[in-house]
């Protein structure tokens, strides 16, 4: 009976979570690279945002990109306005998003060719009445050739 259940449970796949994420390099017109990092958020629950008020509560939303010599960071991390309310559940003001927000970092390459990106995402994702435990969601983003500009 057990390894009929088994055989079965992995016939369905992965069990996913409400949250996916999806990964995009594009080249922009000054020669650098536009990456955006997109949540999709199953209705009812949300992700927190980059910043929180304080670390007592739950965990922002995290985005690590691996130290490469072929890519530099162009300014910081733009994330949507997130909603800000006050949680019962943490006793403190949370900003989060739902729906499907777009996180977006730009890049200088200092090489000519197709480098990839490399990260990770550290994210929480809570509704109502529960929160799951963080993740670590892993990226590898394949970046087209752009041309260097000094």
């Amino acid at each position: 009976m057990y390894p009929l259940l088994l055989s079965m449970s992995m016939a369905l796949g992965p069990v996913t979570g409400p949250v996916s994420w999806s990964f995009l390099a594009r080249p922009a017109a000054d020669g650098q690279v536009v990456v955006e990092l997109t949540a999709q958020v199953d209705d009812g629950w949300h992700i927190y945002a980059t910043q929180l008020e304080n670390d007592l509560g739950p965990i922002p939303t995290s985005i690590r990109f691996d130290a490469d010599p072929q890519w530099t960071p162009v300014g910081g991390l733009a994330e949507p306005e997130p909603e800000e309310v006050f949680d019962p559940n943490f006793e403190m003001q949370v900003r989060y998003h739902s729906g499907s927000p777009v996180f977006v970092q730009h890049f200088k390459p200092s090489a000519v060719g197709v480098h990839p990106l490399r990260g990770e995402v550290e994210f929480m994702v809570c509704n109502d009445k529960t929160c799951l435990p963080p993740e670590v969601v892993r990226f590898n983003i394949d970046v087209p050739a752009v041309e260097v500009k000094p």
